[in-house]
């Protein structure tokens, strides 16, 4: 009931259409009634009876009743599609809305092909479910109803003796859908994980080919397909056991309607008008009988397919708004992290952080891989909420300030950049839509990217591919500082933003960024000692510990991490200025 109860709540919005669908659909069961009364009128009271002129009028009625049904059945599926569209789109927006919410950990712990199962396939089972099954159901139904009316006003006993299968047919139907529930789960887990290697592969083939892995990712989705096969296999199976028998009992409606039928007009107790107008209902007597089997199957993949998104629906954030959240007048950009820890699956990836950054400095920081560099920027953010201690800017514990406005106020060129398959004009100003194209090249050139990309076929109205396929590692890079320069935000955060460039591309980038950067507070990381020489202060992190910090003259001074750093890369850095 949860699942129905869940769903309603998005359909009684259109409860007006859902009366009229309803009204639509027991009119078209209605008038399918009239073909087979009116053939057994023609019988008795035409063919037998001699009264050849009700004939014409006869057939006006059954050729009005066909012209009847048929716009009521195209009023019916045209109100049907609509509703179950914009409902389709109600829950599907709301879904995507609910992803925008969630915060890092929780894509960390879901995979990519889950999500993508909810959102495409999950819902749009949910949509077959609304628009045709329950929707087939009940217009059964309603035949059912009329027919068994009609036959039990010609015939009681008749007609009780055809409804006689019914209970057999329900125990069976029964006992079936109780063997396949278990199994439905199992298939939907199934397909989600063969989502998932066609995800991962497509996002990943470049890494395939590079490594000659093909035959590998093949035999990987072989095994999911096969997996996928033998699950529907489990299904067949069960159904070869109760179909048969189902479908027997329901065949056998035609049976008693040839032996019993055939002997109440033999002993004159049915006319051959009334026997042909039960053969004509027999049929839709029996259509919601036969399609029992295959309306529990309906059933159970909705359930199944509705609990799944009802769970992605009823998720919840780690890190959310309060009602003590509050929008700070305006931000300078002083921060502070006081005695900050971080620990992420059990594990302490930052212990025991304090750090006071006065509004407009640079701050460097540096670090082995895996030290904790990005993750302590990430928590300036709040992708992540540290664990112990606070973090407080402008002397306000950040967990008080509205989460939108504290990112709208910091600007991050992240580690792994992504890019959107749109221009690169669109890509910089991803951050700032409305920004003119005059900013946006500023910031391009701030970030050394406005070289390249006015060489570029389109310049910035060139289409970039998926995740920034079609440029290099570097260019992609700057295209992603320069989405953060446009920012302007009084915090900036550059995690490790010229990895991809070489050494003098590395020196314009700094040399251009001053001027940017310039007034705000800003966090540089970085493997390279040249990117951060500069920094009012750099921080020097090691196994989620800061165990160095000072300028870079202070730091080569205390000849210890960061001078052993500095030596190994001063060999290769011939342009640096001496100590």
């Amino acid at each position: 009931m949860r699942v129905f109860k869940f769903f309603w709540e998005y359909l009684k919005k259109y409860r007006i259409s859902i009366v009229f669908i309803f009204l639509f659909l027991m009119l078209n069961a209605l008038l399918g009634m009239v073909a087979p009364y009116i053939s057994g009128i023609i019988v008795d009271d035409v063919i037998k009876g001699g009264r050849n002129e009700l004939l014409l009028q006869l057939l006006g009625l059954l050729i009005l009743g066909v012209a009847l049904k048929s716009v009521a059945r195209y009023l019916s599926l045209m109100m049907i599609e609509k509703t179950s569209q914009n409902f389709l789109f109600d829950v599907r927006n709301d879904l995507y809305s609910k992803m925008q919410d969630m915060d890092f950990s929780y894509f960390d712990r879901t995979k990519t092909g889950n999500i993508m199962t909810r959102i495409s396939g999950d819902l749009q089972v949910i949509r077959q479910f609304v628009a045709g099954s329950a929707t087939t159901v009940f217009e059964s139904l309603f035949s059912f109803i009329f027919a068994a009316a009609i036959m039990v006003n010609i015939n009681l006993s008749f007609t009780l003796l055809l409804l006689l299968v019914t209970p057999f047919i329900g125990y069976f139907t029964f006992s079936m859908t109780k063997k396949t529930k278990p199994l439905n789960s199992e298939w939907h887990e199934q397909v989600t994980r063969l989502n998932s290697v066609v995800q991962e592969n497509i996002s990943g083939n470049r890494a395939v080919k590079a490594f000659t892995n093909e035959d590998f990712e093949i035999e990987k989705f072989s095994k999911e397909n096969n997996g996928y096969k033998e699950q529907y296999n489990e299904w067949v199976k069960i159904w070869k056991k109760y179909l048969p028998f189902i479908n027997f009992l329901g065949g056998m409606m035609t049976v008693v309607i040839i032996l019993a039928g055939g002997i109440l007009v033999i002993n004159e107790k049915l006319s051959y008008g009334q026997l042909v107008v039960f053969t004509g209902l027999v049929g839709t007597l029996s259509v919601p009988i036969n399609m029992a089997n295959w309306l529990s199957d309906q059933v159970q993949k909705f359930f199944t397919s509705g609990e799944k998104v009802i769970e992605l629906m009823t998720a919840e954030a780690k890190i959310e708004d309060t009602e003590s959240s509050y929008i700070p007048e305006k931000i300078q950009g002083q921060v502070e992290f006081k005695n900050v820890s971080f620990s992420y699956n059990g594990e302490k990836v930052l212990k025991d952080i304090n750090m006071l950054v006065e509004p407009g400095q640079t701050i460097g920081i540096m670090g082995a891989t895996g030290s904790g560099k990005s993750t302590l920027v990430s928590l300036i953010c709040r992708f992540y909420d540290c664990t112990e201690g606070e973090i407080l800017i402008d002397g306000v514990n950040i967990k008080k300030i509205f989460k939108k406005i504290l990112r709208e106020n910091v600007a991050i060129a992240m580690q792994d950049t992504f890019l959107f398959s749109d221009t690169i004009e669109g890509n910089i100003a991803y951050g700032v839509p409305n920004a003119d194209i005059e900013s946006i090249k500023r910031s391009a050139d701030a970030a050394g990217a406005h070289e390249f990309i006015v060489k570029l076929s389109e310049s910035y109205d060139t289409i970039v591919g998926e995740r920034g396929v079609g440029l290099s590692g570097g260019q992609r890079q700057r295209v992603s500082l320069a989405r953060a320069l446009l920012r302007g935000s009084p915090i900036m955060i550059l995690d490790d933003i010229t990895s991809s460039v070489d050494v003098e591309t590395e020196q314009q980038i700094q040399a251009a960024l001053k001027d940017v950067y310039s007034g705000k507070t800003t966090f540089i990381i970085s493997h390279r000692i040249s990117s951060v020489r500069n920094a009012d202060r750099i921080y020097v992190l090691d196994n989620g510990r800061i165990i160095e910090q000072g300028t870079h003259k202070e730091l080569i001074e205390k000849k210890g991490y960061y001078y052993n750093i500095f030596m190994i890369q001063s060999g290769a850095i011939k342009t640096m200025a001496e100590v």
